[in-house]
């Protein structure tokens, strides 16, 4: 389990570095509301491979969404730099906010996800709705959180099949 915004999140899901967590109360991953997905990037071990995978990541974003807005955080003697991107995601029946925050931890790239879902054909308003209230709100949240779970605890998580 673990804590954002000041609500707990369950462990639902992990396979191949990637782990989902879901409220309590959202336990079918066909129909979620919110998510945390943390990436353990085995291979990002400095600054230049996660700026890369960011990259990646947002390239991909971009090919399936739109982009709402990148930023990245410059490396310090105390920490190395940081990269977000804020993304909509659509499919037929929703649209996903997506903020991803990408950080190394233990020398490892990990990538953490806040993810919210409108369901619905007409999920635009809503969703811009939502974002107005709540976007900024995320976006400081997951850039100022300091619980991030470490690589090794996510890889003792059980695998899914």
């Amino acid at each position: 389990m673990l804590s954002f915004g000041g609500v707990d999140y369950v462990h639902r899901w992990s396979k191949n570095n990637q782990n989902e967590f879901t409220p309590r109360n959202e336990a079918d991953l066909a129909h979620w509301r919110n998510m945390i997905t943390v990436i353990v990037y085995d291979g990002v071990r400095n600054g230049d491979q996660l700026a890369g995978t960011a990259n990646s990541v947002l390239t991909m974003y971009q090919g399936n969404g739109q982009i709402v807005r990148t930023d990245s955080k410059p490396r310090t003697p105390q920490h190395p730099a940081e990269h977000l991107i804020v993304a909509l995601l659509g499919s037929p029946g929703f649209l996903e906010a997506v903020f991803a925050r990408f950080v190394l931890i233990d020398d490892v790239g990990i990538a953490t996800v806040y993810s919210h879902r409108v369901y619905g054909e007409d999920a635009a308003n809503p969703m811009d709705e939502w974002l107005e209230a709540n976007g900024p709100s995320i976006e400081k949240t997951l850039m100022a959180w300091d619980r991030i779970p470490l690589p090794d605890v996510l890889r003792r998580l059980p695998q899914s099949k």
